[in-house]
């Protein structure tokens, strides 16, 4: 999108205040401004509450970060969400995913969606996604799976991430906010 067909614009690179939170930001993404952040900042108490929030769903859940970040990548894939997939498609790699599944992932929500490239456990955290995101409610059989293979904790963050970065694809979709 053209920068200037943009309806809401992003808060400039160099952004200084308010400064406690637009420094917290920055010391969360290694000194840098995602777009999303940009975004975020045109309200602080939207911006602070996000930045709190998934910064504990990102690094502070036990859930295994292969687990998240499949749940991450599906979910943009389902909402047509690129910016957050572009993010998450690397972490998911560095986390043990391979790129065929990566490439199967692509596929989530249509008849071309191949399991085969999964293991039953995370097979069923992408089915999760696909019923959460699409449908809200979820199939109890899948649930006692996942929480068979996962327990209640991890469970209960496997869900609150899929909630969670449905809320995210939400908000990058409607405003239109891009990769860097």
């Amino acid at each position: 999108m053209n920068e200037a067909d943009r309806i809401v614009p992003f808060q400039p690179l160099d952004l200084a205040e308010p400064a406690a939170l637009v420094s917290a930001i920055r010391e969360r993404r290694g000194g840098e401004l995602l777009n999303l952040d940009r975004m975020l900042l045109h309200s602080a108490p939207l911006a602070t509450g996000w930045n709190g929030f998934l910064k504990q769903v990102r690094e502070h859940m036990s859930l295994e970060p292969q687990l998240r970040e499949l749940a991450m990548c599906g979910v943009a894939v389902l909402n047509a969400a690129e910016y957050e997939f572009t993010q998450h498609a690397p972490l998911f790699l560095k986390a043990g995913g391979t790129q065929a599944q990566l490439d199967a992932l692509r596929q989530l929500g249509t008849e071309r969606f191949d399991t085969g490239a999964f293991h039953a456990v995370l097979a069923d955290a992408a089915q999760l996604t696909l019923e959460m995101t699409r449908h809200i409610r979820v199939e109890d059989a899948l649930m006692r799976r996942l929480q068979a293979a996962l327990g209640n904790q991890a469970l209960v963050e496997l869900v609150g991430t899929v909630a969670a970065y449905n809320m995210v694809s939400r908000f990058l979709v409607a405003l239109h906010v891009t990769p860097e």
